[in-house]
């Protein structure tokens, strides 16, 4: 499964435009992503843990496509709210929450916090459909901002200030600034290095 410049062929298991291109942006030199087949519905993510969600996305979708098939799943975790909305986080305003409704809701369970640490968990993984896959972490240690700045970038961009950043939040960076400093960057990179190192596996005698 390997294209003619050499890239790896994956499926994108993501229906969520921005993270496509976001991941598109990241993969580029080393993975083609191909869009996920039109015909495979939904996955119900309760495997409790972002793991388990990662690897439910990109299994059923390696199984429908008959390609390896990319996933991730990510997780904002915010010290004054024990670590919420962790694998909630599409879901912290309720099922079906646009991502506006799941920032208002963010902001506002933070009216009267003092401690507003937080941080971006994102695993990134690749299953095949015989049954492999190899994924990997990335984290991005940060803070949330009183109120929402920026307006680039998809889901809680716009409240995420990272420490390594210069007190920007994420929606108010290019792209690749965000890609330099994102929990995803870090989790692709990491999983285009163990891609590498299992192909190299593979082709071993």
């Amino acid at each position: 499964m390997v294209a003619a410049d050499g890239r790896m062929r994956v499926v994108c298991a993501s229906a969520n435009p921005g993270k496509v291109a976001e991941m598109q942006e990241i993969l580029a030199a080393a993975v083609e992503l191909l869009p996920r087949p039109l015909g495979v519905g939904d996955v119900v993510e309760d495997a409790g843990s972002l793991v388990g969600n990662a690897r439910l996305k990109a299994t059923a979708v390696a199984e429908a496509s008959g390609r390896p098939s990319l996933a991730d799943d990510t997780g904002l975790e915010v010290d004054a709210l024990g670590g919420a909305p962790g694998v909630e986080t599409a879901t912290f305003a309720g099922v079906g929450a646009s991502a506006a409704q799941n920032r208002a809701a963010l902001l506002d369970a933070l009216t009267h916090a003092d401690d507003r640490r937080a941080r971006f968990r994102t695993i990134a993984m690749v299953a095949w459909p015989e049954g492999d896959e190899v994924w990997a972490e990335g984290v991005c240690e940060g803070g949330i901002a009183a109120a929402e700045r920026g307006d680039r970038g998809f889901g809680y961009d716009s409240v995420f200030v990272p420490v390594d950043g210069d007190g920007r939040t994420f929606a108010e960076m290019s792209a690749g600034e965000k890609d330099a400093l994102s929990h995803r960057g870090r989790a692709l990179r990491a999983l285009i290095d163990r891609l590498a190192t299992h192909s190299s596996a593979a082709a071993a005698p």
